[in-house]
């Protein structure tokens, strides 16, 4: 079995490479073209108006690029709501605690919300969290972050909501945009980006680098001689070609690697996290609108445990292959200007393998152990928009066939001796979700809106069959885990009195049943267990405003959310749930190529664990960023994370504590040549 895998690995990997190479004839055909009319987008087919009936918000590029620490995740949070399962972003966090979810219904480092790429699921096959380093703003044209489950492509795992990412395109992008910058650590992020016009088509090739000492994450008191900074050093590549094939069809191609190195707590804890991934979109925009995509990913991770007793390596999590691939193919036949009709399948798979050694504090491997197992899951949906004057309609239905194959745990002791050797029973069955919502234009610029929507996520293979230890704390893996369910409705209202000034609330009410949490079940000992509920219920404010050069973006979310189960877990708030969480960006920018911008950030108390016996206190931090202009094309940028110096528990196992980013201040310089 472990050789078949292998092999599969492998095949995958070169399929990659296969797949990458076909953007390089992309890009020469798009040379060849000699039809100066026909300019590509690079975009997917236009999202119909209808989305607009459930709680949608979109980041554009410039607020992404803005933001103090340059991540991701950073950029994200100005939407209020949006969590990972920790505090600390993608330089201070193991990469299996990088799962994004909304609304309060996180609970485990799974992901709950489904994150796309240019259209491609981006979470990791195996533990199911998101490479977030890997994905660089600079890259972006857009985040459209949707609140709330729903149908649609991959729309099996968007129990927590969806979040779009769009790459940017040579429209977006000048021709070289390059940025260079320090910290007072002497930390350092670099990245470049190339896009040039390649005929009626055009590339756009991408690169980052980050790497630094890192902060303390242990506080001056906990510290011990084997303490260590949180030292980090990664990178991503990315190529994306994108070329006519017709007046209205075009091809899209894409291929992105990255390797991602971190330490955490004391010195030899390593963990590593890699991947390759590549596909190819074909999106037609004639009467007959069609979108047909596929894609593959090959993933790595190895983590090392040391003890925070003996200070010694305890475990070796010394690899987890994992291939994930899938596709999709969308088609709106016209069927007339009031409606616009969706049909469409999809389907994807997540294969993987978990190796890791167990050692004694001698130094003796004591065991050997492996686990994994193959997830699928085939979608069919269909979606129709109708317009009735003031009044716009949508509803849709999915229907999933989801496996669970192949499973096994096997542990043999340091000797050779087969201890376990557990095969699992396959698993299979249907699944439906169904969603719908309308519009509601009462002029003045108000809006009404409403939806309702049910959804299902299945059991990640981590959580099936990997357990590990957060020391002293152990947790077991569970593989008769079942899917999550979600039933949840959500009204609000959108108001636009003026072109510049935006206001919008929500009120909504979540339930994701079966929900899959870390119970404890006995000292020191959880384990992965169905629950019967995680509701929750609140209300999402978002306004924007702009005077003149001046510019307001906030956002607030009040969540109430609980644990419905019999035992003691029942009305606890789901274990890493905030109830209030906030953002507020004003900036101001006097003209072209300026703007200064101050955010601050608030995440309320939440609780380590699901029994509430450890609080992460409150904390609201500032951050700012400074760009302006020196000279054509040559911008200083100035950037401060936690300019207050705001202490940020991000992790407390018992009054042992971890700390998020402490006060940091960026300097550098930003290019930009135009084409």
């Amino acid at each position: 079995m472990f050789e078949s895998r292998k092999r599969h690995h492998l095949a995958s990997r070169a399929a990659l490479a296969g797949i990458a190479l076909v953007s390089c004839p992309a890009a020469g055909f798009a040379q060849e073209q000699t039809t100066p009319q026909i300019v590509v987008t690079g975009q997917p087919l236009a999202a119909p108006e209808s989305v607009a009936a459930y709680d949608q918000q979109i980041i554009a590029a410039d607020r992404l690029r803005a933001s103090a620490s340059g991540r991701i995740e950073d950029a994200l949070s100005a939407v209020a709501g949006f969590q990972q399962f920790r505090r600390s972003d993608s330089r201070s966090s193991n990469p299996t605690s990088q799962g994004v979810t909304l609304r309060a219904l996180g609970g485990n480092a799974s992901s709950r919300s489904l994150v796309l790429l240019d259209g491609v699921p981006v979470a990791d096959p195996f533990f199911g969290h998101i490479p977030l380093s890997a994905l660089a703003p600079e890259r972006l044209a857009l985040a459209r972050v949707t609140r709330g489950g729903g149908a649609g492509p991959f729309g099996a795992g968007a129990v927590a909501g969806t979040i779009e990412l769009e790459s940017a395109g040579a429209d977006a992008l000048e021709l070289f945009e390059g940025e260079a910058l320090s910290d007072d650590r002497g930390e350092s992020a670099l990245s470049a980006t190339l896009a040039p016009r390649l005929g009626s088509g055009f590339a756009v090739a991408s690169a980052r680098w980050d790497r630094g000492q890192g902060f303390w994450t242990t506080p001056e008191s906990q510290r011990v001689p084997a303490s260590a900074r949180a030292r980090y050093d990664s990178w991503s590549a990315s190529l994306r070609g994108v070329a006519p094939l017709a007046p209205d069809v075009e091809l899209q191609a894409r291929g992105l690697i990255f390797d991602d190195h971190r330490t955490l707590r004391f010195k030899g804890a390593d963990s590593t996290s890699s991947g390759q991934d590549a596909s190819l979109r074909l999106v037609g925009r004639g009467a007959w609108a069609f979108d047909v995509l596929g894609y593959i990913q090959a993933r790595d991770y190895s983590n090392v445990v040391v003890s925070a007793t003996s200070f010694r390596k305890t475990l070796d999590q010394r690899a987890t292959p994992s291939t994930g691939w899938g596709g999709k193919a969308e088609l709106r036949p016209p069927v007339g200007e009031a409606h616009v009709l969706r049909l469409g399948a999809d389907w994807r798979g997540a294969d993987g393998t978990m190796f890791e050694d167990a050692y004694n504090a001698a130094g003796t491997v004591t065991a050997r152990r492996s686990a994994g197992g193959r997830n699928t899951d085939l979608g069919f949906y269909i979606e129709d928009e109708w317009q009735m004057g003031a009044l716009t309609l949508t509803g849709g239905a999915r229907l999933d066939r989801w496996t669970i194959a192949q499973g096994f745990f096997r542990d043999v002791s340091g000797v050779g001796t087969v201890t376990t050797d557990n095969r699992f029973a396959d698993r299979s069955g249907w699944a439906e979700s169904l969603r719908g919502g309308g519009l509601l234009r009462l002029g003045g610029g108000v809006t009404l809106r409403g939806s309702a929507y049910s959804g299902l996520r299945q059991p990640t293979l981590n959580e099936l069959y990997r357990p590990f230890t957060v020391f002293p704390v152990v947790t077991r893996a569970n593989a008769a885990l079942g899917n999550e369910r979600l039933v949840g409705f959500e009204g609000g209202f959108d108001l636009v009195p003026a072109k510049d000034l935006r206001l919008s609330l929500t009120a909504f009410d979540n339930r994701v049943r079966h929900a899959i949490a870390n119970v404890t079940v006995a000292t020191n000992l959880r384990e992965r267990r169905n629950v019967g509920a995680v509701h929750a219920r609140g209300i999402e404010l978002g306004g924007s405003a702009r005077i003149g050069t001046v510019s307001l973006d906030g956002s607030l979310a009040w969540t109430e959310a609980k644990v419905e189960a019999s035992g003691a877990l029942n009305g606890k708030r789901p274990a890493q749930t905030p109830e209030l969480a906030g953002s507020a960006t004003l900036a101001w920018q006097p003209r072209t190529g300026w703007r200064i911008a101050a955010t601050v950030k608030h995440v309320g108390a939440q609780f380590e664990d699901d029994l509430q016996t450890d609080v992460l206190p409150a904390a609201t931090t500032l951050d700012g960023f400074v760009q302006v202009p020196l000279r054509a094309g040559i911008s200083l940028v100035l950037r401060g994370e936690n300019l207050t110096d705001t202490r940020i528990v991000t992790r407390n196992q018992g009054g042992s504590l971890d700390l998020g980013v402490p006060r940091t201040l960026w300097a550098g310089l930003r290019v930009a040549l135009p084409r």
